[in-house]
């Protein structure tokens, strides 16, 4: 796990245009931070890594139902204060750092934050790809939640990329109305969830698949695919899976994915 850096003294007053420099929406109600914590399921024997702490207040909610808590903060003038508060508190460590440039600890760990919408893409990308991740719950914005999960009838390339090593499912809304400052948009829990659906050896074939369906070619997953694959085959594939032979790879569900690779594979 990387050191604690050297922090600016803390200053006296905190800009505007530093919260909205790092997309900085706090949350201003205990009912959403009690509810997140309740929703990520952590216990007193679990590690939990929380992103862009800001002001605390999911801390420390945190601090009551988790047993060792690192948070990273960007924002030198939080990430200060955050370092006073918990001096002589070690149960819980406080870098100031970019989340995304750390390495993820060697050990179980869990996830729970309400994180910067502007960095939400990087930040669900480094938790899918961390190996010791258990869960994560995120407080992202609806229609980043929604558009991952499959909510809107449509599936993501991310969503699918990964389906067979991680759940993405879709918790419950937030109003705009319990951030600080107040966003533009709603938001909503994104639990991802590890998992394995195929063999690990498998798993490089099964993307290089999905990269193949997503590139657009022909206006179809299987005019795609047939840029690899045999067209009598994928043919067979698709409606083995059920896909018709025009559908957009938009609308092809994950478990059709799966079927397809098996099939073609």
């Amino acid at each position: 796990m990387s050191r604690h850096r050297s922090l600016p003294r803390a200053r006296s007053s905190h800009t505007g245009s530093t919260r909205k420099r790092l997309s900085q929406n706090f949350l201003a109600d205990t009912g959403t931070a009690d509810l997140l914590v309740r929703e990520s399921g952590v216990g007193a024997a679990d590690l939990v890594v929380e992103i862009g702490p800001g002001d605390g207040m999911l801390t420390r909610r945190l601090l009551g139902a988790a047993g060792r808590i690192l948070a990273y903060e960007l924002d030198g003038h939080y990430a200060a204060r955050l370092r006073r508060r918990y001096a002589q508190d070690s149960r819980i460590h406080c870098y100031h750092s970019d989340f995304r440039s750390i390495a993820a600890p060697c050990e179980p760990f869990a996830v729970v934050a309400n994180i910067p919408f502007g960095s939400t893409t990087d930040i669900v990308r480094w938790c899918l790809s961390a190996r010791q991740l258990t869960s994560a719950t995120l407080l992202v914005q609806e229609e980043f939640a929604r558009k991952h999960t499959g909510s809107y009838g449509r599936w993501t390339k991310l969503a699918i990329s990964h389906w067979p090593t991680a759940a993405m499912e879709l918790g419950p809304r937030v109003s705009r109305n319990r951030f600080r400052p107040v966003p533009q948009v709603d938001a909503a829990i994104l639990h991802i969830r590890p998992r394995l659906l195929l063999p690990v050896s498998a798993l490089p074939d099964y993307r290089r698949l999905v990269e193949l369906g997503f590139s657009g070619v022909g206006g179809s997953l299987a005019a795609s695919l047939s840029r690899a694959h045999p067209s009598r085959a994928v043919r067979k594939a698709c409606a083995g899976a059920g896909i018709p032979l025009d559908q957009p790879v938009g609308l092809v569900r994950p478990d059709q994915w799966l079927n397809v690779f098996t099939t073609l594979r």
